[in-house]
């Protein structure tokens, strides 16, 4: 796919700037950080690990929110490069509409590292370390089935049609569910990571579909949401289960709520990537392998007093 690659008076200037200095190996300077809202407890602990680990390292940190709006993201690379970023943290705003912003940054010869979501381009970032979706998808069908009896209706609940993560963790779903006949999915809807949609999606499905027993969920968020509604309309009998492993959802599952989630470790995440950008800084080497996977882990009543900000504890 060809990319009209556009670079800013600021990504000019930082880039002529490179070019006179010469390569520069030297510890320490800015590491910009790049997430969604914090008010996903998912991405603040990504910007928390992140900024902890720079901060641990030397470096000074510049830690910024798109609100999965690519044009404000594109704003924010922009701000990340006029203050001469050493290296930029990025859990992006879509996997089309992101490639233009990485590659800006690139073209302004400030390194790109990925967290959480791809980008559907190789080559641009440094790395892109993400969660392995497929397979946390997989532990939680399990659960989710075997806490249905392998029978009844169920709704699925999606998350943004941009994120490559939510068709990512349906196939997951249904390449294990789908194998229950008796296991009859009556309603899928997006509600796009949000609480509050999750809980209007949940409560208008619950009307048209009474007799649902079981809610599985693209992301905790989501699931937060849908068990709030249901237990609004006092149906405390229906199972859902979520995929994240935030502290809220442990605290559901602790006292009989959510029935399980699958923990991404967001925190650990995080720490990779700065860790990666520093080894790049200082030497110019970068990872074997642009893209890697971290795997996920189930949690249910049995583990879940363990878990901690996206992080099982000893």
């Amino acid at each position: 796919m060809n990319i009209t690659r556009r670079t800013t008076l600021a990504g000019m200037v930082a880039a002529a700037a490179a070019a006179i200095a010469g390569p520069s190996f030297a510890a320490g300077g800015l590491i910009a950080i790049i997430t969604p809202s914090h008010d996903n407890p998912f991405f603040k602990a990504e910007a928390v690990g992140a900024e902890a680990k720079a901060k641990e390292l030397g470096y000074e940190t510049l830690v910024l929110v798109h609100d999965d709006d690519a044009n404000k993201q594109s704003q924010l690379v922009d701000t990340a490069i006029a203050r001469g970023a050493k290296a930029i943290i990025l859990d992006n705003a879509g996997s089309e509409a992101s490639i233009a912003a990485v590659q800006k940054a690139k073209d302004a010869g400030i390194p790109s590292f990925l967290i959480d979501r791809e980008i559907n381009a190789t080559g641009i970032a440094v790395s892109q370390i993400v969660s392995n979706n497929y397979q946390g998808a997989q532990l939680g069908a399990e659960e989710f089935v075997k806490l249905m009896g392998e029978k009844g209706n169920y709704v699925e609940l999606l998350g943004r049609e941009a994120d490559l993560n939510a068709g990512i963790r349906s196939k997951g779903y249904h390449d294990v569910i789908d194998e229950y006949p008796d296991l009859k999915m009556v309603a899928q809807q997006s509600a796009n990571w949000s609480q509050t949609e999750g809980y209007s999606k949940m409560e208008t499905i619950l009307q048209a579909n009474p007799d649902i027993q079981g809610v599985i969920c693209g992301n905790d968020t989501m699931a937060m949401g849908a068990i709030a509604a249901l237990h609004a309309a006092g149906r405390k009998d229906v199972i859902v289960v979520g995929f994240d492993g935030s502290n809220d959802v442990r605290d559901s599952i602790l006292s009989g709520g959510i029935k399980a989630t699958v923990m991404q470790p967001a925190y650990a995440q995080a720490q990779l990537a700065v860790t990666q950008a520093d080894e790049f800084i200082k030497t110019g080497k970068a990872p074997a392998e642009e893209k890697q996977l971290m795997d996920c882990v189930l949690i249910t009543a049995d583990n879940a007093g363990k878990l901690e900000t996206f992080a099982l504890k000893d």
